[in-house]
């Protein structure tokens, strides 16, 4: 077959598929339809030209078969027929039913040794019953199609050869019965495909919310830390400007720039963040540019920004620093910023905080103490964001946060991360 050939069966297949979509939503809507339909043509294929030829009176066959069998009256014939046929409109919800009627039937049709074309009623009611019954019925509906098919052969046996009966009647009824299971293991397949195609849209629904919540506590956590300690560096220094306006105003001066640039800095952080959560296709040409994510190596500028706001910052570090991988120095450097937020929102100005980061070999640890209260103001056995959002940064690396008052006064913080797998749990950030 050409490729030209194949192009013209496109259409031609079009329409037939259509088509029989059309017809199963039909069926769907009103099975009865197709089930007298099958009467009807079953009807007229096979019962019709008995009983036409019963009136011209002499028949179609070989004379041998003519005597071979017993001639029944018409209306003998038509109460055969219609035991034959009729059980054919429950087929589909009863297959079990219309089976046993029907061969009821015709092993009392060949008892007497009548022949009818109507017979083919019992093969449409064994693929039916393969089709839609149990398949446990299947196994003593094929003995009693067994039977049935000897029962014939040996009352044919005068016309015919039993085992060339047997043949032809058992092969006819494997057919049949194949067909059935055929189509039926056909309809499970598409069935089994079809749920299995509703099951992975439910999971990719469920995986595409699961991302979009994870993505959303993420930023959640990075507005969190970016604003919260900016703002709150801008209002200390809003509130010493103000104080050092009338004693020294050049003072009032340097908190008014060191806001501005606390401010500029807040802003291009949050238009970073902000910047990554648009589509490539709908940024605009002038969209704010991406930079790195703070690291170790932005801690001093921390620092910088809180001693501008009146606090004294002692900052050391221990061990190979600079060689952690760069989710582990974001983690650090969100954990700081929060803990020295903290620190500047409860603390008075003339506060001392140590900080320490100690790297060893599979543990880092970070230790934020200040001389500032006790402990920070607000309801009790209730903990802010900063501090959950701390420890989620931390669980990211199989660690843990503490916070609570210091043994010689003051608030401390300590956090420890696992570096055995520098790969974080559920991905760096």
């Amino acid at each position: 077959m050409t490729t030209d050939d194949l192009s013209g069966m496109g259409p031609l297949v079009a329409r037939l598929s259509r088509g029989g979509q059309r017809l199963r939503h039909a069926d769907r809507t009103h099975p009865w339809v197709l089930d007298t339909a099958v009467v009807v043509v079953v009807f007229l294929m096979f019962c019709l030209p008995d009983l036409l030829h019963h009136g011209a009176g002499d028949g179609d066959g070989p004379r041998r078969f003519r005597l071979a069998f017993t001639q029944l009256p018409v209306a003998g014939m038509l109460a055969l027929q219609a035991g034959l046929v009729l059980p054919l409109l429950w087929r589909r919800r009863r297959p079990l039913a219309a089976f046993a009627a029907i061969a009821a039937v015709f092993v009392l049709q060949w008892s007497i040794g009548a022949a009818l074309r109507a017979d083919i009623a019992l093969f449409v009611a064994l693929y039916s019953l393969a089709l839609h019954g149990k398949l446990r019925q299947l196994a003593w509906a094929c003995a009693v199609m067994a039977g049935a098919m000897v029962l014939v052969a040996v009352r044919a046996s005068s016309a015919v050869s039993v085992w060339d009966a047997l043949f032809f009647l058992l092969s006819t009824a494997t057919a049949a019965l194949a067909l059935g299971l055929m189509i039926r293991i056909r309809r499970a397949q598409l069935a089994g495909l079809r749920d299995r195609a509703a099951r992975l849209e439910i999971e990719r629904d469920q995986r595409s919310r699961l991302a979009t919540a994870t993505e959303r506590t993420r930023v959640a956590r990075e507005m969190h830390d970016i604003v919260g300690h900016n703002l709150s560096v801008i209002i200390t220094l809003a509130d010493a400007g103000a104080y050092a306006t009338d004693i020294a105003p050049e003072r009032g001066k340097e908190a008014l720039q060191l806001i501005g640039d606390t401010g500029r800095q807040a802003l291009g952080e949050l238009r970073r963040v902000l910047g990554v959560l648009r589509e490539a296709a709908g940024a605009p040409p002038g969209g704010p540019e991406l930079s790195p994510q703070p690291g170790l190596a932005d801690i001093d500028a921390l620092c910088a920004t809180v001693r501008a706001a009146g606090l004294e910052v002692v900052y050391r570090t221990s061990g190979d620093a600079d060689a952690l991988d760069g989710g582990v120095q974001l983690t650090v450097y969100r954990i700081v910023q929060e803990a020295l937020t903290n620190t500047l929102k409860h603390a008075d100005t003339d506060t001392r905080v140590h900080l320490a980061i100690l790297v060893e070999d599979s543990r880092l640890t970070i230790r934020v103490q200040d001389t500032g209260p006790a402990a920070p103001p607000g309801p009790p056995n209730e903990e802010g964001h900063g501090l959950v959002g701390m420890r989620e940064r931390a669980a990211l690396y199989g660690g843990t946060v503490s916070a609570g008052p210091a043994a010689g006064g003051g608030w401390s913080v300590e956090a420890v991360l696992d570096l055995t797998d520098l790969a974080p749990q559920g991905g760096a950030r």
